[in-house]
């Protein structure tokens, strides 16, 4: 419970003692730092129902709560403001309450409500995994951990998109041009041998139409009719007709990019509950724009077309299914999450983890679902985000040039192998305890940079400055924590018990439990706004005042055993939560840096 839902029920009573009003709301803002106070009441909306000036009742309240409430030590009323003081009892009866809580701030998820499913990664199969899917995926599995920490139950899913004619660029080009190579035979991860094709086929593709150009052929004419495409959609046909030979190409090649894929998500550290594949979902939906029909949601052009009219909701007319009886992409999404919650009833809301680009498909797709009658629809949301751009500029598959999400990784783990050994540090670590950290600070400095940005913001990702010891940066949080479990080791006494009463508490020490204070409303917050930023800025904030209280005042240097206790107390603390923090951030914490 928060410092201002302790306090509201006390200045209700002191209100309804003084001036016989009833107040449903009471206003909390922080203290300014130039007054002396750990929280302060807002006394301007109560002027009229007390008929009183601010001064006058300010201080009616003040002394009210000093005299009726251990809780406040004294006050101070600067404008209509009312600066309230809290006793060092207060700070220590809440921080003995929460020490020994392992997961603190965590809530248990409720058996009886309905589960969230939440959607991330959802690749293609003819290519890697690249920069984008980063940001997705660390979104994406983030988000989750957080609601599942704010007491939701959580499914996380993908949906795969393995079907289509980019899937079959990359299946003809490894029959034309791939020599029977295979990720065995060539060394390669499986989506990196594929995705080599998917660009050899566009290399192909460009040389046939400057061909055809040079021949006298219009570009549109050219892209349209160079052999290379013509095989392609060839090609997607017999899928769709199940031909066998085509299939066995498709499954194969997919198995390889699967493999490639679980390879890139184990060392990113996200996982999935199901798996939807595209090539099974494509169909569904379209028994749905039936009953719209039925239910006069949809409506039917003379051409046979089935399309639905949401220009009074401000957007526009969306088809739903071509005039051959063909499903859209809408169509396939309005099947799938029908589908989804067929699969698992207790779930009652979905978040799509999708880029931003995809802002107003998912605005038409959600108000389909109500329109449709589904009550869950209410509670979808699209976890929209921006790209994410590197100085050397924007990525294009086609043309191999997209960062590679394995290769990202090693870079980062080399950029905090190269810093690492620049400060020097680790002369006592063996050969596999210096791997194993180089990897945790790198992979830490890449999600920490990402994550601590809102969801919304298109990032500009700088992997040298995201490895930076200082400043707010995962390495600097982690380096933090590290500290925290060196003074730990050293303490050769015992700090496992409960102090009922410290002589005065220290500024720094007040400030410090005030922050800790934070961390259950934070993962709420984070939780409700589907922003792992909230939570990655909160941990900065903690590790910031950590630090300056570590500045201030001897730990393991303290003559006094009851203060020493509880500043190990304070620190073991901290670094629990910090590492909670970074749990639900995906990043690991080393004990020793």
């Amino acid at each position: 419970m928060s410092l201002a839902q302790i306090l509201t029920p006390s200045i209700q009573k002191a209100i309804q003692a003084l001036f016989d009003v009833t107040v449903d709301k009471i206003e909390f803002q922080t203290t300014r730092k130039e007054f002396e106070g750990d929280i302060t009441m807002v006394i301007f909306p109560l002027l009229k129902v007390t008929k009183s000036n601010p001064v006058e009742l300010g201080n009616k309240i003040g002394n009210y709560l000093v005299e009726n409430f251990s809780e406040v030590a004294r006050f101070n009323v600067v404008s209509g403001f009312l600066n309230i003081v809290i006793s060092d009892n207060y700070y220590l009866n809440f921080f003995n309450g929460i020490k020994d809580q392992k997961q603190y701030g965590f809530v248990t998820p409720n058996p009886e409500e309905k589960a969230v499913m939440v959607e991330y990664s959802s690749p293609n199969t003819n290519k890697p995994l690249h920069l984008g899917h980063v940001r997705n995926n660390l979104l994406g599995y983030s988000v989750a951990e957080i609601l599942k920490a704010s007491g939701k139950k959580v499914y996380k899913t993908q949906i795969i998109n393995d079907r289509g004619i980019h899937i079959c660029k990359s299946m003809l080009a490894w029959e034309k041009f791939g020599n029977g190579e295979t990720p065995e035979t060539s060394g390669l991860k499986g989506d990196k041998l594929v995705g080599k094709y998917y660009v050899e086929f566009d290399k192909a593709y460009k040389t046939e139409i400057n061909s055809l150009i040079e021949a006298g052929k219009t570009e549109d004419e050219a892209k349209k009719q160079a052999p290379i495409i013509i095989e392609a959609q060839d090609m997607l046909k017999k899928w769709e007709a199940g031909d066998e030979k085509v299939m066995e190409l498709w499954n194969k090649m997919n198995q390889w990019v699967y493999a490639g894929f679980e390879t890139t998500y184990a060392n990113l550290g996200v996982n999935f509950d199901r798996y939807y594949y595209e090539s099974n979902t494509y169909l569904l939906g379209k028994d749905v724009v039936q009953v719209g029909l039925d239910k006069g949601v949809f409506e039917k052009d003379p051409d046979g077309s089935v399309w639905i009219d949401l220009t009074a909701e401000g957007l526009d007319r969306k088809i739903v299914l071509r005039s051959d009886g063909t499903a859209v992409y809408m169509t396939q999404d309005i099947g799938t999450a029908i589908q989804r919650v067929k699969d698992m009833p207790d779930v009652g809301g979905m978040i799509y983890t999708v880029g931003n680009e995809q802002d107003h498909h998912f605005k038409v797709l959600f108000l389909i679902l109500k329109k449709l009658g589904f009550d869950w629809a209410s509670n979808l949301y699209h976890l929209s985000y921006g790209m994410v751009d590197l100085p050397s500029g924007k990525m294009k598959s086609r043309e191999g040039t997209v960062v590679d999400a394995d290769d990202l990784m090693q870079d980062m783990t080399d950029t905090a192998k190269q810093i690492s050994e620049d400060l020097g540090k680790l002369d006592s670590y063996s050969a596999e305890e210096k791997a194993k950290l180089y990897k945790t600070i790198g992979l830490g400095a890449l999600k920490y940079y990402i994550l601590k940005i809102d969801p919304k913001k298109r990032i500009m990702f700088n992997p040298e400055e995201s490895v930076d010891f200082a400043g707010n940066t995962g390495p600097f949080i982690q380096y933090t924590y590290a500290r925290i479990q060196s003074i730990i080791r050293k303490a050769d006494f015992d700090y496992n018990v409960t102090l009922n009463e410290l002589e005065v508490m220290h500024e720094k020490e007040k400030e410090l439990v005030k922050q800790i204070e934070l961390f259950p409303e934070i993962i709420q917050n984070a939780a409700q706004n589907h922003s792992p930023a909230l939570i990655a800025n909160y941990t900065y904030d903690l590790v910031k005042e950590y630090n300056s209280f570590y500045q201030s005042v001897h730990i393991l240097g303290e003559v006094d055993l009851t203060k020493k206790i509880f500043r190990v107390q304070l620190s073991q603390k901290v670094a629990e939560i910090i590492k909670s923090a970074f749990e639900l951030l995906g990043i690991e914490v080393p004990e020793r840096m």
